[in-house]
């Protein structure tokens, strides 16, 4: 049989998708476990997840620092012992931080979970944040933020976000080389006291989870000891970020090329229209046959590269479009973006385009949860915003269902040029 690679496959539609749920157990001092058992080898991941980002933090870049630095030494340990030991069981340890959340996530056999907690639990409850290893971290992102500031994207990736949101909010702050030279060691550890608690704590469970496993944890987080009482900071403030749009070039001189970035301030997903939002986005700028890659991409040839995202936070959200371009195309491609966005709000989407967006969805969704650590992650992504599996019940539905004439009419709510914010580093030539 000769295949006939000029045809495409026959594909279909997925009508039903079946996700392994989190069932939720509780520590010994009340700190809620999520366990997905759907793993098939002997590998676990445990993550730790604090409110401890961004939205909590009263000084600049104390949220990241106290979190970047939870395994830089320990009352009982070195960095050095800790790496070792880490690297003697064959485990990782990450550490990372987001807007609104900070997490400590461990990979690790099984077999070895027992000898991995003690040093697990230490990073998290004992740091002590070691002067000489603070001098070597603020020394080193001082010289990365120098050299940040002479590339147009990651100045426009900063800058959008302080044009939205304001240069005081928490989600708009653009950090300084004087944010890291007014950090201080009692910062991060004043910080850490108040936010690495336990009545600040969640712990998600994924793989092949064993009764072993839970009590092992248990042993060693469980205790009513770790700070169950601990004063919380500003996690409830209210701040109003800056509305209406705007318009910004910040020139950079011998600039190759001009970093874009076009959106505005949105809502998380939260809101009823978020996913139907997905979807039209999807078909704006959010997959490599998506309009904005077919235009300013394969047709005009201005980018290599050009998308479009709603990015959901726990206390808002916002909608980009964000490329790098050619000074001397970049107006035209400004031009080209709002004109695919006008042909959104005044054309219907052919049936044929928009069949393609959906299984594109569906697909993705799918490949999304392969796997017990992905399976986690679409948990801890309904989690955070207390929602529910019928959530992704609706997701599934929503791309399935949604119409070109409902997607019109977001597009007339939603995209109109005037309640967009246009920021060009660079040139616009």
């Amino acid at each position: 049989m000769v295949l006939d690679r000029t045809q495409s496959p026959e594909y279909r539609r997925i009508e039903h998708i079946d996700l392994v749920k989190a069932e939720e157990k509780q520590l010994s001092n009340n700190i809620p476990v999520y366990v997905v058992n759907a793993g098939t080898q002997d590998l676990l991941k445990i993550e730790f997840i604090f409110e401890a980002g961004v939205w909590q933090q009263n000084y600049p870049l104390v949220a990241y620092a106290s979190n970047q630095m939870l395994d830089e030494g320990t009352k009982q340990r070195s960095a050095e012992k800790i790496a070792e030991s880490i690297d003697y069981y064959g485990a990782f340890l990450e550490t990372e931080i987001s807007m609104d959340y900070a997490y400590v996530s461990l990979y690790v056999l099984s077999k070895h979970l027992k000898s991995v907690l003690p040093l697990v639990e230490d990073i998290i409850k004992n740091p002590v944040f070691p002067v000489n290893e603070f001098r070597t971290f603020v020394q080193n992102k001082k010289q990365h933020l120098l050299v940040e500031e002479q590339k147009v994207e990651p100045i426009a990736r900063k800058k959008f976000k302080e044009l939205l949101f304001g240069e005081k909010h928490p989600y708009g702050h653009s950090i300084t080389s004087a944010d890291y030279d007014n950090l201080k060691t009692g910062d991060l550890a004043d910080f850490h006291r108040k936010f690495y608690c336990a009545e600040n704590c969640k712990i998600i469970i994924a793989g092949k989870v064993s009764q072993g496993a839970i009590d092992s944890i248990n042993g060693h987080f469980g205790g009513k000891d770790w700070q169950l009482n601990s004063k919380k900071g500003p996690a409830t403030r209210v701040i109003q970020p800056v509305s209406g749009a705007q318009k910004q070039l910040i020139a950079k001189k011998d600039a190759v090329q001009s970093a874009l970035r076009i959106g505005k301030l949105m809502f998380n997903k939260t809101h009823p229209d978020y996913l139907p939002m997905q979807v039209l986005n999807t078909v704006l700028g959010g997959y490599f046959g998506s309009r904005l890659m077919a235009n300013i991409r394969e047709d005009k040839g201005y980018t290599y590269g050009i998308g479009s995202s709603i990015v959901s936070l726990k206390n808002g959200g916002y909608f980009s479009i964000a490329s790098e371009v050619g000074v001397d195309v970049c107006s035209r491609a400004v031009d080209e973006i709002f004109f695919e966005i006008k042909r959104l709000r005044e054309e219907t989407i052919p049936p044929e385009e928009l069949e393609l967006v959906k299984s594109y969805m569906l697909g993705i969704f799918l490949r999304s949860i392969d796997g017990p650590f992905a399976l986690a992650d679409k948990f801890k992504g309904i989690m955070e915003y207390g929602l529910g599996y019928d959530y992704y019940e609706n997701q599934i539905n929503t791309i399935k269902n949604i119409s070109a004439k409902e997607l019109k009419d977001l597009a007339n709510t939603y995209f109109r040029e005037d309640s967009m914010t246009e920021l060009v580093v660079g040139a616009k030539g």
